[in-house]
This record gives structure tokens, sequence and C-alpha cells, in this order.
């Protein structure tokens, strides 16, 4: 089987978010599996999902998928969806952190400026803090190193 078409990537896409829409809303894992099903013989709507779980199975013509495999596909529906929202998210924090630097960077060259040109304090503290700030936002600056010491249990008396 070669790699779905655009019509069935995006009912696969429905599928996933429909498959985290009933989990939101506290149904089982098989109950799920099942309102998916692409064999309406299982199927709890008794309709075919379109691009449901065992759409392969379901067009040969063979037995349906057992419970153990519904709940496995909706479990990796599920896993799968979230992991592309997450990637989405990732991407989505990367441009803005992006753009927070552009801004940064203008604000950090008006007081560097000021701080070099004039010899101005409080345009030292600002361009300061402003690299203080990147350095947070970027993950720059190092934890604190942390010792953990945990004291030996007394020696019993020999």
């Amino acid at each position: 089987m070669g790699r779905p078409d655009k019509a069935a990537r995006g009912a696969i896409a429905q599928r996933r978010t429909d498959a985290i829409d009933l989990r939101v809303a506290g149904v089982d894992w098989l109950t799920v599996g099942r309102k998916l099903a692409a064999d309406s013989r299982i199927n709890s709507d008794r309709v075919a999902y379109p691009q449901g779980y065992g759409i392969d199975r379901n067009n040969r013509g063979p037995e349906p998928p057992g419970d153990d495999q519904l709940i496995n596909a909706a479990c990796k529906d599920v896993r799968q969806a979230l992991k592309e929202r997450t990637t989405e998210q990732d991407e989505k924090a990367d441009e803005l952190r992006a753009v927070e630097n552009l801004r940064l960077d203008h604000l950090f060259f008006v007081a560097y400026g000021q701080a070099v040109k004039d010899g101005d304090l409080p345009a030292i503290d600002r361009a300061l803090r402003i690299m203080e700030h990147r350095a947070r936002m970027n993950g720059l600056d190092r934890p604190n190193k942390t010792e953990i010491v945990t004291p030996l249990p007394p020696r019993a008396a020999s």
C-alpha cells in the first residue's frame, strides 16, 4: 500500500481529530475505535467511517478488526495527532522567538548606542537587561549547578 492521496490524508487527519475529541469527552478507547471503524458491522453508528480503522481489511472483505486492533489503532491515532500538534506548536514558538529576537535587536541597538556614545548609565543598564532577557528567552544561560548531598546513615556500634 502506497502513500494515501490528498483526500485520504485529509480524512485521516479528520479521523485523528475526532479520536482526540472523543477521548477528551471521556469516551473509552474501544468505543473510540468502534465509532471510527471503516466496517459498518462494527461501527457504533452502523455507518462506515471514511478512512476508518480497518479500511484495508474492509475493502478486501474479510472479518473486521478485533477489539484489540481497534483500541491500538485509536491509541496510535491520538498519539500521532498529539505529536503533530506539538511539532506545529514548537514551529510557531520558534517563529515567535525569531520575531522577538528582531525586536530585541532594535531595542538593544538604541540602548547600546546611547550607552557607548554618551556613557549613559541608565542606557547601559537597559542594554544589559535586554541582553539578559534575550539570553533567558533563547536558553543561553547555564542552569545553576546544584549539588545534592545525602547524609550517610550512622554506622552501628561494633
